[in-house]
């Protein structure tokens, strides 16, 4: 992590691994020396899996986000990747053998109103990875990209919480009311029906290590399978951008009760399973 200082929770979760088979230790994916620094640090600097999941997130009008704000999501959510493959696909490729998991998002297949800047990032990721796949293979080492949808983290929410209160005087008023009124909004009822939690998207990460083969994409939310499947569908763009368009500014109120039904269907679902959890313990 980028500050050891605050590793009390971290440690907390490890709990009797820490020291035994899990080490804390620092890394900034801004800092090459930082990085350097630490894989000095483990014997031989042998990795054979590296998950990349640091990142920051950014939404709303775009002339309300300063360009050095932008340009630091980049350099951590694009640049932070750069700098950690190049210091490990070396040795990698040297022994043939090796897995880079890269924790991506549905924003870098598909992307979303008001989220320009992250899904920017995302998808550099995406044609970072793509082009550098077929290299990879070559010398025995997989490339995989895990692509959650909506996640349900304090990350998430900090985020929406300080774009309830940012100043969106820059941009003119019709912008502002369509963000605030209705893309937060929806933001909120996306995240409570589709949402999952960091330990799902970390069960779906432990298949694609455990994987015999592992997989270049995998997407960790099937309700987002129908949006990349229409992009595809059409090169042009139409079709993807149309339906867009057409349920943030025409069906919002039918997206919204699709939402809240989703969300009490999934809700049932876990009271059964948790039913025939308890079943099964008696």
């Amino acid at each position: 992590m980028r500050n050891t200082g605050r590793s009390g929770a971290l440690a907390a979760a490890a709990g009797p691994a820490l020291g035994r088979t899990l080490e804390i230790k620092q890394l900034d994916v801004c800092d090459e020396g930082s990085i350097r620094a630490c894989l000095d640090s483990i014997p031989g600097r042998h990795i054979d899996v590296l998950v990349s999941n640091a990142g920051v997130g950014m939404a709303g009008p775009l002339e309300c986000q300063s360009l050095a704000a932008m340009q630091s999501l980049m350099d951590t959510n694009f640049f932070g990747l750069v700098r950690l493959v190049k210091e490990v696909l070396p040795d990698m490729k040297r022994r043939r053998g090796g897995h880079i998991v890269v924790i991506s998002s549905i924003m870098g297949l598909q992307g979303i109103v008001f989220n320009d800047i992250y899904s920017a990032s995302k998808f550099a990721v995406e044609g970072f990875c793509e082009s550098l796949v077929v290299q990879a293979l070559r010398f025995n080492v997989a490339i995989s990209l895990v692509e959650p949808g909506p996640v349900m983290t304090e990350f998430e929410m900090k985020l929406y919480e300080e774009a309830k209160r940012a100043d969106y005087s820059r941009t003119d008023p019709e912008t502002a009311e369509i963000f605030t009124n209705v893309y937060l909004k929806n933001s909120r009822d996306v995240f409570t029906s589709l949402g999952q939690t960091p330990e799902d998207i970390a069960e779906h990460t432990l298949r694609v290590i455990e994987a015999a083969r592992p997989p270049f994409r995998h997407q960790t939310n099937v309700a987002y399978t129908p949006m990349a499947a229409l992009k595809h569908a059409d090169p042009s763009g139409a079709l993807i951008t149309d339906a867009f368009y057409k349920l943030v500014f025409k069906y919002d109120a039918v997206l919204r009760f699709g939402l809240r039904a989703i969300r009490l269907l999934r809700w049932n679902a876990q009271k059964v399973k948790a039913g025939v959890r308890l079943l099964g313990f008696k």
